[in-house]
């Protein structure tokens, strides 16, 4: 046999596709695994370090609940302008926030995701990429756009009318919608584009009205949709921070800017045991919406 044999030409060559294989099923094993480590790893050193004994985020020396125990009783490291009443009070205004804009973006999204769903009209795909842009776009572009377009309607209706109106709750409600719609109507959209037509159909045929239609049949199939949408939106609300921040008024501080308070003044335990607490709430809140998704689509 020759160098040039067809044999070993082939067998090189297979020898060559095993190994590729080989190296392919490695890297494959081994992304996820990298990928979840840069994703987890500085979650799991927060909690962790929420528990340390020291108050140093250098070393772990022990473990201890002394920091959760601070602040149930109004003190937080040296800082004795922290109360137990001022973290309730900042809690109470997210939750508050969070579930008017909740109920509001959810009745929203709902109507956008139907008329995209199922309505035929000029423009339609235009508002489907336009429904899109609170998706992908930077933060801080939203909230500074936000707190512009507040900035000319009150200078507008101050004009008309002669009152000013100041940045408040009715602001960081408003601003959550914005971005929460886009959510709630594509998580219901793709819950009613797994729905079979044919159902609401078969409705019509046998008599029932648009509106029958839509409660008896259209609303039930997508109330899982509905639902999950709404506790993403809720958690969306519930943690954020930078729209929140440029649109919030005086004696409207959220959980998210509370912390952001502390953290201006000293870095300390308590911080990271409150965001602990706070990222616990958002993590069982977004594994029930992907619960009810998931259910839903083994349905």
């Amino acid at each position: 046999m020759t160098a040039k044999d067809p044999i070993l030409i082939n067998e090189g060559a297979m020898g060559r596709n095993r190994l590729i294989r080989q190296v392919g099923r490695i890297g494959l094993w081994v992304n996820p695994i990298f990928s979840y480590f840069f994703l987890w790893a500085p979650i799991l050193i927060l909690v962790l370090f929420s528990f340390n004994e020291s108050k140093s985020v250098s070393s772990f020396t022990g473990f201890t609940l002394n920091w959760y125990n601070n602040i149930l009783n109004n003190v937080v490291g040296a800082d004795p302008n922290f109360t137990t009443d001022l973290l309730l009070n900042s809690f109470r205004n997210s939750i508050f926030v969070g579930v008017i804009s909740t109920v509001i973006a959810t009745v929203l999204g709902t109507m956008v995701a139907l008329a995209l769903g199922r309505g035929k009209f000029r423009g339609r795909r235009a508002i489907d990429g336009v429904l899109f842009l609170p998706v992908v776009i930077p933060e801080i572009t939203q909230a500074i756009s936000l707190a512009i377009f507040f900035n000319v309607v009150f200078d507008w209706i101050d004009t008309l009318t002669g009152t000013r109106i100041f940045p408040g709750f009715h602001t960081i409600i408003i601003a959550h919608v914005t971005f929460n719609i886009s959510y709630v109507a594509i998580v219901v959209r793709a819950r009613l584009a797994d729905m079979n037509p044919r159902l609401e159909e078969a409705a019509g045929d046998l008599g029932a009205n648009s509106w029958q239609t839509f409660w008896r049949v259209t609303f039930p199939l997508i109330l899982p949709g509905v639902v999950a949408g709404a506790l993403l939106a809720f958690t969306l609300s519930l943690d954020d921070f930078v729209i929140t921040f440029f649109n919030s008024g005086v004696g409207t501080t959220t959980l998210p800017v509370f912390v952001y308070g502390l953290l201006k003044l000293t870095v300390t335990p308590e911080v990271n045991a409150i965001s602990t607490i706070m990222m616990v709430l958002s993590t069982i809140l977004i594994g029930i919406s992907l619960g009810l998704q998931g259910r839903n689509a083994t349905r």
